[in-house]
C-alpha cells in the first residue's frame, strides 16, 4: 500500500506588517517529490516516514514546505504553493492514503483558513474513501473544515514542541491500522469560546500540566484512538482563532463527541487560570537581583516563533540603563551587521542596532561598541528541540560588546532561539553570561534549560505581546473569554 505525504507549515501573525512569500519557504524548507526524503529527523514528516516503514507501508513523499512564523502568505506565493502541491498529488494518483502535516494557524491574503482550504481541496481531489490522517501544531486554530476533510488529526502534546517525530509516528500507526482494516477512525472537535494566553501554554507547568493529565486519562478509555488539546494561536485574527479539543475514536462518533466535550469542559472550567500574569520589564529586572544562577529573560513581545521581527530593543535598553553585567541579547539587523563587517574585528565604533522593522518594538540602541567577531551564522542542532529544525542559518553575523556589560549578537536573517548552537557558531559560550535574553515565551525552554536556572517571562510590547487586549481584533468570535470576561458556554 502506498501513502502520500504532504506538509505545509507556517504560523501566520496577522498583526505583522510584512507578508510571507515563496522565498521564505525556499529559505527554510521546500521539498518536492523524492527530495522530501531528506526532511529533518525530528520533524513530523520524519515520523511519517519512519512509521510507515515500521508498518510495512510504502511512503510516497509529495510536498513538504515550511517557513518561519511571520505575516500572512501573500496571494501569488500561496497560489504557487497550491499549484506545486496539487501538481504532485495529481501526478502520484492513485494512492491508498495520505499523511498530512498542516500547521493549523496558517493564513493567506486569499484564505483566512489556509489549512481548512487545502485539506478540503485534497479531500475533493481524492474522494471520500481514501483515508487522510494528519498532525497539527499544538497552536492550531482548528476549523470545522480541517476536521471534516480528514479522518483523524493528532496534535503535538508538548510545548516546547519536542514530540513532533512521535506524533508523526502516531499518525502513521493510525494510517496503517486503518488501511489494514483494524480500525475505522472518526473524530469530533469542540470549540469553546476561549483562548489560552501564550504565556500560560507551557505543557510541563501549571495550569497546562493538570489539563494534559486529564487528557492522558481520557486517552486510555476504551475505544479512544487519540485525543488532542489545541491551545490556539491568538495572533491570527481569524474567525477560527481559539482553543479547541479533538477526540478520535474507533467508529464511534458519539463517543468522540463525549470525550472531546469532557476535555473542553475541563479547559473551560479552569479558563481564568490561563490568563496573563507576567510582570513588566522593570519588575523583572528588580526580581533578578535576588536570584542565584543563570537567568533567561523571555522577551514575549518579540517572540520570533510567533512571527515577531526579532529586533525589539526594549530589554536591551533596560539592561544598558541598569548596567547589568554579563548580559546577552540577539537582534536582527542586517544593516548593523554590514557596518560592523566593514569596520572589522577589533574595531571600536558607534553603532545603531535593532528597532528598525517598525515602530512597535522600541527605538534603535545606539552605543559605542567593539566588534568581537564576524561569522557566517550557520549551525546545526542534533537534539529534538522546538520546531524539529536541524539546520539553521541566521546569515552573516556580528558579535559586539558594550562597556555596560551587554553582548549583542547581530544577525542578517531573523532567527529563532531554539538551539544553543547559535552561541557556538559565533564563538560564544552561554555559560559565560549571567543573563540571557531569548526572544520567545515557551519555545526556548527546551534548548536553554540545560544552562539556565531561572526563566522569567517579561511583558514587553510588540506584535506577540502577552496582553491581548492591546490588539485590534476584527474577525474573532464574540463573546470570547478572556476578552469578554462574562462569556458563557456549555458544550
Amino acid at each position: 500500500m502506498r501513502v502520500g505525504i504532504l506538509s505545509l507549515l507556517q504560523e501566520s501573525n496577522t498583526f505583522v506588517s510584512g507578508s510571507t512569500t515563496l522565498e521564505h519557504f525556499e529559505d527554510d524548507l521546500f521539498l518536492e517529490g523524492e527530495a522530501a526524503w531528506s526532511v529533518g529527523a525530528h520533524h513530523e514528516v520524519g515520523g511519517f516516514l519512519a512509521g510507515l516503514k515500521e508498518h510495512g507501508l510504502s511512503a510516497v513523499p509529495l510536498f513538504v514546505a515550511r517557513a518561519l512564523p511571520y505575516g500572512v502568505i501573500e496571494a501569488a506565493s500561496f497560489e504557487e504553493l497550491m499549484s506545486r502541491m496539487f501538481r504532485q498529488v495529481r501526478a502520484a494518483d492513485p494512492l491508498d492514503g495520505y499523511l498530512v502535516a498542516p500547521h493549523g494557524a496558517t493564513v493567506s491574503s486569499l484564505y483566512p483558513d489556509v489549512d481548512g482550504y487545502w485539506l478540503a481541496r485534497l479531500r475533493a481531489e481524492v474522494g471520500p474513501g481514501v483515508p487522510i490522517i494528519g498532525t497539527l501544531d499544538l497552536h492550531a486554530n482548528v476549523s470545522s473544515a480541517m476536521v471534516n476533510a480528514t479522518d483523524a488529526l493528532v496534535a503535538y502534546r508538548s510545548n516546547p514542541h519536542t514530540d513532533q517525530f512521535e506524533r508523526g509516528k502516531e499518525a502513521a500507526t493510525l494510517m496503517s491500522r486503518t488501511l489494514k482494516g483494524e480500525i475505522r477512525p472518526v473524530q469530533r472537535a469542540i470549540f469553546p469560546p476561549f483562548v489560552m494566553n501564550i504565556e500560560r501554554q507551557a505543557t510541563a507547568e501549571s495550569p497546562c500540566l493538570e489539563l494534559y493529565e486529564i487528557a492522558d486519562a481520557l486517552r486510555h478509555r476504551s475505544g479512544v484512538l487519540s485525543i488532542s488539546i489545541l491551545q490556539g494561536f491568538p495572533y491570527a485574527d481569524v474567525a477560527e482563532m481559539g482553543s479547541a479539543t479533538i477526540a478520535v475514536t474507533d467508529g464511534d462518533e458519539s463517543l468522540a463527541g463525549v470525550i472531546a466535550s469532557e476535555l473542553a469542559n475541563a479547559m473551560w472550567k479552569d479558563r481564568t487560570q490561563f490568563t496573563a500574569t507576567a510582570p513588566d520589564i522593570d519588575s523583572c529586572l528588580d526580581q533578578i537581583k535576588h536570584l542565584d544562577g543563570r537567568i533567561c529573560l523571555l522577551d514575549m513581545g518579540d517572540n520570533v516563533g510567533g512571527g515577531s521581527p526579532a529586533d525589539s530593543t526594549y530589554l536591551a535598553h533596560a539592561l544598558v540603563r541598569r548596567s547589568i553585567p554579563k548580559a546577552f541579547i540577539c537582534l536582527f539587523d542586517p544593516a548593523a551587521v554590514a557596518v560592523a563587517s566593514d569596520a572589522g574585528v577589533g574595531a571600536s565604533l558607534t553603532l545603531s542596532m535593532g528597532g528598525t522593522t517598525d515602530a512597535l518594538h522600541g527605538d534603535p540602541l545606539v552605543a559605542n561598541v567593539q566588534v568581537q567577531g564576524l561569522y557566517d551564522g550557520q549551525f546545526t542542532e542534533s537534539e529534538a528541540r522546538h520546531g524539529g529544525i536541524v539546520n539553521f542559518d541566521q546569515g552573516r553575523s556580528a558579535v559586539v560588546t558594550m562597556a555596560s556589560g551587554l553582548t549583542v549578537m547581530l544577525t542578517s536573517k531573523r532567527i529563532v532561539p531554539w538551539s544553543l548552537g547559535q552561541f557556538a557558531c559565533c564563538g560564544l559560550e552561554p555559560r559565560d553570561f549571567d543573563v540571557l535574553v531569548a526572544k520567545g515565551v515557551n519555545s526556548p525552554l527546551a534548548a536553554y534549560a540545560s544552562v539556565c536556572s531561572h526563566f522569567i517571562r517579561v511583558n514587553t510590547p510588540g506584535v506577540t505581546a502577552s496582553d491581548l487586549n492591546g490588539f485590534d481584533y476584527r474577525f474573532r468570535r464574540r463573546p470570547m473569554f478572556p476578552f469578554e470576561p462574562a462569556a458563557s458556554w456549555k458544550s
